[in-house]
């Protein structure tokens, strides 16, 4: 497969049958590779309409429809950058996002579009569940033809924000090449057929449902059943109809808690793919022997996409994220026998963080090399295994909660002194938020209580981000040095009563 764009790349795998189906909607409705040909054409030329030009940025912070799609193939069109958000953000986490990306336009819900974010020339249209709105209204009546930009392989496509240990989340920016050369490593190894048909129950504003899955199924021109979101008894219905599934641990522990999942209803099932959070070596096997099905995970980031993969044709190790892809260079720092920082290196490694040119260069060593902050080992034979995460992230539900933003948030409630956030294994979300604090009286005398603390929390957080136990002490534990030992209140809150 050729082609160092997304354009070039699904240019070129793009069915010759323009009403193939690119989209399987819930209730019969289906989307075809003509009617997103037209439909992002309309958008894209209602973007230009609005100012939007090649370099500037869309962001877009919608409920999952096929508008995202759209809307997705419309910024390519223009030349355009994306900017994704989570539908769950607050007014105050997309203040900070809007004030740093400056996007042009900003897609969001009507029901949200009064809200006053941030000062500049950022103009709001709206849409809804449905990809209803006024940017859909304004795109109706526009030309189905457009001409497409034709991008170089450094220009931007996304601009994907992820948190960092110190509480302000940062953009990472990923071009062309980056974008183009992962898909089409993916596309390879991972065995894509001319019938495949995806099953897609993943968020649209994260990595891993917008660029893993949806440009894997572009790269094939093939279709995929759209599925709104996440839902056991959804993704059942729809198994019988597709080949590939991709999910993150917590949809596997919660399809492995229904009985209906065997053998029979995963019978024209090829590939179970797993990512964005690891993988339990139990929930591995209980899958295997419940379904017939070896999972395959992986591991990647918003910032490099994919890394590692275990073998379409081989052995998929529990426990591990197999090997480096063909492409990318893994290695262990440190030069030590035993667990060490992995590093990375590869086409697919973004281009750096937006506007922080002082963190891009801390970021990468002098060969050239992007320290990913994750702690791991690599066996005899070449299979990755991730044993810690040096920059602190807690990963739940498949979604990266960063602590520093957490305790930003809790420290600054009245009553609360100090605070310290930790994950902890919870069966059904990997880990689960847990939040321990120091208060004293407030200035009307009374003392902060968990349900106060996570309700003023919750005006503030995305709800995964909120803490799911806020524990109430006289005083963190803390080295000789003074600084907070979160390992030790990890210890001591993962009995068995914290799950």
């Amino acid at each position: 497969m050729s082609g160092e764009t997304l354009v070039e790349l699904f240019a070129a795998r793009r069915p010759a049958d323009p009403d193939a189906v690119l989209l399987d909607l819930p209730g019969g409705a289906r989307l075809t590779y003509a009617d997103a040909g037209r439909r992002s054409a309309q958008l894209a030329h209602a973007l230009q309409a609005l100012g939007v030009r090649a370099g500037d940025r869309v962001a877009v912070q919608v409920a999952k429809s096929p508008l995202v799609v759209l809307l997705y193939l419309a910024c390519l069109r223009t030349g355009a950058v994306l900017v994704p958000m989570n539908p769950a953000y607050t007014d105050d986490e997309v203040a900070y996002l809007i004030g740093d990306a400056e996007p042009r336009v900003f897609v969001r819900d009507p029901a949200r579009a009064e809200t006053s974010l941030a000062p500049g020339e950022v103009q709001v249209v709206t849409a809804d569940e449905r990809g209803a709105g006024s940017l859909t209204d304004a795109a109706g009546s526009r030309p189905s033809a457009f001409d497409d930009v034709v991008p170089r392989p450094e220009d931007p496509v996304a601009l994907v924000y992820t948190s960092g240990t110190t509480g302000r989340p940062k953009g990472a920016l990923l071009s062309h090449r980056n974008l183009a050369a992962n898909t089409a490593t993916l596309h390879r190894l991972w065995g894509f057929r001319p019938d495949d048909v995806l099953l897609h129950a993943l968020p649209m504003f994260h990595v891993h449902g917008l660029f893993v899955a949806l440009d894997c199924v572009l790269a094939n021109g093939t279709g995929m059943v759209f599925l709104p979101r996440f839902e056991v008894a959804a993704v059942l219905e729809q198994l019988p109809r597709s080949t590939v599934f991709m999910g993150v641990p917590t949809f596997y522990t919660r399809l492995l808690a229904d009985p209906r999942l065997d053998a029979a209803v995963c019978r024209s099932m090829r590939l179970f793919i797993s990512g964005s959070a690891p993988l339990l070596a139990a929930t591995h096997e209980a899958f295997r022997r419940r379904t017939g099905h070896a999972i395959l995970e992986r591991y990647g980031m918003s910032e490099t996409g994919m890394l590692t993969s275990n073998p379409l044709d081989g052995e998929r190790r529990p426990g591990t994220v197999g090997r480096p892809l063909p492409d990318v260079a893994v290695r262990i720092a440190g030069g030590e026998p035993g667990p060490g920082p992995i590093e990375v290196r590869g086409p697919n490694v973004f281009v750096g963080y937006w506007r922080r040119p002082e963190l891009t260069a801390a970021e990468f060593t002098p060969d050239g090399f992007f320290r990913t902050g994750d702690v791991g080992t690599v066996d005899a034979d070449g299979y990755l295994t991730i044993v810690g995460r040096s920059k602190d992230v807690i990963i739940s539900g498949g979604l990266n909660v960063y602590p520093k933003e957490v305790e930003e948030v809790l420290d600054q409630i009245d009553g609360v002194v100090e605070s310290a956030v930790v994950g902890i294994p919870d069966q059904d979300l990997g880990e689960a938020v847990v939040a321990v604090v120091t208060v004293a009286g407030n200035d009307s005398g009374a003392t902060a209580d968990e349900a106060t603390i996570r309700a003023l929390a919750r005006q503030r957080l995305a709800p995964y981000k909120v803490p799911k136990r806020i524990l109430v002490v006289d005083a963190l534990p803390r080295n000789a040095m003074g600084k907070v030992q979160k390992a030790r209140l990890r210890a001591d809150l993962a009995g068995p009563d914290t799950g």
